[in-house]
């Protein structure tokens, strides 16, 4: 018999995984960075900024006056940390985050009205009124939750970082955390699968230096987050989180280096000006701390750099924070008059499609009907 014909090698699709990392290409300082943005990118940022603050603050009140239910987390004094990071994401880029996220909805494009009516619990909110203040859900934005559970967003985001992998895509995946959730194991699990498989993901921790009540030193054997990344050889690096440009800068870095295969790990400093929830007094801070933070806000920062600048004056400083109380209070509007979701919605988003035999039973149902019982013969009955 003559040679058989060798079988065409198949190609094996250019994955990350199976060719060599580039190093990402070092981008301009966060001095230069302001000047090489127009003018008009550095007021959007800071009206974005301001939009977060008036929305948390108006979310806030309508907590303590029982229109929110359900927990509420907010972003107070981490504006510039939200505005930054999404600043530097493409469109196309995912968002994963963690349940303070209200700002990063905002700054991701969604209609302040959808997110206030979530936080309402209506069905014109993002997640049809059933998610609340802590899983705002919009996938034509690519934000893909807000998460309850501590660190419960990391495996999905290293999962859909893998399929962006899988299929050869240049979309990046953020994910946000705070410093907490740097002790679990979902975060080491989430770490090293992402170096030793290359995805393109960059992991975000917002490290306001409490894990609800208790300090990062106190919790944590290496308080300086961003060197943990050291153990599966990603690189890291930490950043002021209350300068927008800074955290831009270095998250303009973060995504280049995950889109060439290395997932980065940046620790934004970034303290909350408030307790870690609406119902928390925060009484862990002494008066002198609370001082310093409100020394530190970031607007009042980045306002004053950007009239050094000549971009902003006091007449302008105003006219931005009243359009943004205006574009909250129609938010509020918008909120109040969306109605409350029907009963008969409630399974609705159980299952992505349909399944056999799925229960329907509302609180309170009995899981089975009640088995007939036989009635029983009084006692003295003649026999």
């Amino acid at each position: 018999m003559g040679a058989q014909p060798q079988a065409k090698p198949q190609t094996k699709p250019q994955t990350r995984r199976n060719r060599a990392p580039r190093t990402p290409k070092a981008t301009s300082s966060p001095d230069q960075i302001a000047d090489t943005i127009d003018d008009g990118a550095l007021l959007s940022m800071y009206r974005e900024m301001v939009l977060i603050r008036r929305f948390e603050e108006r979310a806030a009140r309508a907590y303590t006056q029982a229109e929110i239910g359900g927990y509420c987390h907010l972003n107070l004094g981490e504006e510039a940390t939200v505005v930054g990071v999404l600043a530097a994401m493409e469109r196309t880029d995912y968002l994963f985050t963690n349940y303070r996220e209200h700002g990063y909805a905002l700054s991701k494009g969604i209609d302040p009205g959808r997110i206030m009516a979530e936080l309402y619990g209506r069905s014109g909110g993002v997640s049809k009124g059933w998610g609340g203040s802590m899983h705002l859900f919009d996938v034509e934005a690519r934000l893909l939750g807000g998460y309850g559970i501590v660190g419960g967003q990391l495996p999905l985001a290293t999962g859909a970082a893998l399929a962006i992998d899988y299929r050869g895509g240049r979309e990046a995946v953020v994910c946000i955390m705070g410093d907490g959730t740097t002790n679990i194991g979902a975060f080491h699990e989430s770490l090293n699968l992402a170096a030793i498989w290359r995805l393109p993901v960059v992991f975000v921790v917002v490290n306001n230096g409490l894990g609800m009540g208790t300090t990062v030193e106190e919790s944590s054997g290496e308080p300086e987050l961003y060197k943990r990344a050291a153990s599966y050889r990603m690189p890291a690096e930490r950043v002021d989180g209350t300068d927008p440009l800074a955290v831009r800068y270095a998250m303009q870095r973060a995504l280049s280096s995950a889109r060439s295969g290395t997932p980065f790990l940046l620790e934004a400093v970034s303290e909350r000006l408030k307790g870690h929830s609406v119902v928390d007094p925060a009484k862990y801070r002494g008066a002198e701390k609370t001082k310093s933070l409100a020394a530190s806000d970031p607007i009042t920062l980045f306002a004053e750099h950007l009239t050094a600048r000549g971009l902003l004056d006091e007449a302008s400083v105003a006219e931005i924070d009243e359009g943004a109380r205006a574009r909250v209070q129609a938010a509020v509007q918008f909120a109040e008059a969306s109605p409350h979701p029907s009963v008969d919605t409630l399974f609705d988003y159980t299952y992505a499609t349909p399944v056999a035999n799925d229960s329907r039973r509302l609180p309170g149902q009995p899981l089975f009907a009640p088995a007939p019982v036989p009635p029983m013969p009084l006692i003295g009955a003649a026999s």
